[in-house]
């Protein structure tokens, strides 16, 4: 039996006692906006506290993008919801590590700046073999520090995790399975299928004893959290400066940023 529960900017599947939260914003490669991050919070809560739910699945719909972080069309100084950015990300994120359940990221195509964070943060990430991963913030005037800066070096590696920001390039599912970040890689039409398989081995197991291992895996970089809420009100600073809207709106206009006449 299948369970749904309405929301404009994604999809809430209760399939046997899996929730599939499903970002379901194809036409923008399923960047997120306000709203969807709070559907997203909603949806993770919801999950949280039903008993039927043993564990959850993040998606994007579509095969093109699994997510591609904040809508950029929304971002202007401050994106368009509330908290510190205009978007409470750091809720979402904080959803996500607290939930006494695991999370799989179904990466089923680009996962790219916030998008990258998210499959970063989820217990375990699975992804398809036409998925391609990676950052882009600093080509657009962002950064996401604290979750996907110093939890992903405790990843993939100090080296690693600055390549990847430094860099900004895009490697793909199975580049980010050799450093860590991606548990297995599977033909594309596969995806949906090791999936469930993994949800329905892991519904199997006490419920309690998963919660407990989550827990003692997240007392390890629980400091991170503080890390993330002190750079988020740096960020909100370098959102209001001229350098990080150069980024914005090179971006909106399709051309490339000119950073290097911010450089004192």
């Amino acid at each position: 039996m299948f369970a749904s529960t309405p929301y404009e900017d994604i999809i809430y599947e209760n399939r046997n006692g899996a929730a599939w939260i499903i970002i379901n914003r194809p036409k923008v490669y399923n960047a997120f906006r306000g709203k969807t991050i709070e559907e997203l919070i909603h949806a993770f809560l919801t999950a949280a506290s039903d008993k039927e739910v043993g564990v959850v699945v993040l998606t994007g719909a579509g095969d093109k993008a699994f997510c591609t972080g904040g809508d950029q069309s929304n971002h202007d100084g401050d994106y368009d919801g509330r908290g510190v950015v205009g978007l409470p990300i750091d809720e979402l994120q904080s959803a996500i590590r607290d939930i006494p359940k695991p999370v799989i990221a179904a990466v089923n195509g680009f996962a790219i700046g916030g998008g990258n964070v998210l499959a970063t943060i989820c217990d375990l990430t699975i992804a398809a073999d036409t998925a391609q991963m990676g950052q882009v913030g600093p080509k657009v005037g962002s950064v996401d520090a604290g979750w996907g800066t110093a939890y992903l070096a405790r990843i993939v590696g100090e080296k690693k995790a600055r390549e990847i920001w430094y860099m900004c390039k895009r490697y793909t599912a199975q580049e980010m399975a050799d450093m860590g970040l991606v548990n297995k890689v599977v033909p594309a039409a596969e995806l949906e299928a090791e999936v469930t398989s993994w949800c329905e081995t892991m519904l199997q197991h006490s419920p309690t004893a998963m919660a407990l291992a989550k827990r003692s895996f997240n007392c390890d970089t629980e400091s991170i959290r503080g890390t993330s809420m002190m750079a988020l009100n740096a960020v909100k600073m370098y959102y209001d400066t001229a350098e990080s809207k150069e980024g914005v709106n090179a971006f909106n206009e399709k051309r490339k940023p000119d950073f290097r006449k911010f450089i004192d």
